[in-house]
């Protein structure tokens, strides 16, 4: 966080890897809102029901109350009046709205914080992040350790049956320790993956 903000409205962006402490952080910003008597919403995708439906959880168990959303137009007709904060976590299971939806906030003098995966497990640019990611005004990477050589990890690998999923499998797929792990780029293994030998 730099010592000076915008004036005005701005977008927040926390990415990385899986278990490299977005969702703790973003639950750290909305806490330190809290404290300052910002009036904060929480949205979070109803996809993900991993923990609750009516709370962003991180891997390591912090939490705060959110609300589940289908779609990111839901956030501007749920948006309460004097909301000053609006939090959104695992951004990427989103449609590509979400992006004009925190264009819009940043734009009429909302805070927005966003987190979520910047690449899929192929990866890849994951849905809408890249768009976010150009927008934001600050943008936090963070990342991870591999679990294989304990370097910084960027990459989120998918393991089905102890095996890398292949190139082809669906993007999406909620899950936690049992599907996924994080790893460095030489660590990282996607099977099928076209111009990779594997």
């Amino acid at each position: 966080m730099p010592y000076m903000q915008p004036r005005g409205g701005w977008i927040e962006l926390i990415c990385g890897s899986m278990f490299s402490g977005k969702t703790e952080e973003l639950i750290r910003r909305v806490r330190r809102a809290e404290i300052a008597r910002q009036t904060v919403q929480v949205f979070k995708p109803a996809l993900d029901d991993r923990y609750s439906v009516s709370k962003v959880w991180s891997h390591s168990g912090v939490h705060c109350e959110a609300e589940a959303i289908e779609s990111a137009s839901e956030i501007l007709t749920r948006l309460r009046p004097g909301t000053t904060v609006v939090a959104i976590d695992e951004a990427q299971f989103l449609d590509w709205v979400v992006a004009e939806v925190a264009d819009e906030l940043a734009t009429r003098g909302l805070r927005v914080i966003a987190s979520g995966l910047d690449l899929d497990f192929r990866g890849e640019p994951f849905g809408p992040m890249p768009l976010l990611l150009a927008q934001a005004e600050m943008v936090d990477k963070l990342h991870a350790i591999c679990v294989v050589c304990a370097a910084p990890a960027s990459r989120t690998q998918r393991l089905i049956n102890g095996q890398p999923a292949n190139y082809n499998d669906p993007v999406i797929l909620v899950g936690a320790k049992e599907v996924y792990e994080a790893r460095c780029r030489d660590c990282h293994r996607v099977p099928g993956k076209p111009g990779k030998d594997e």
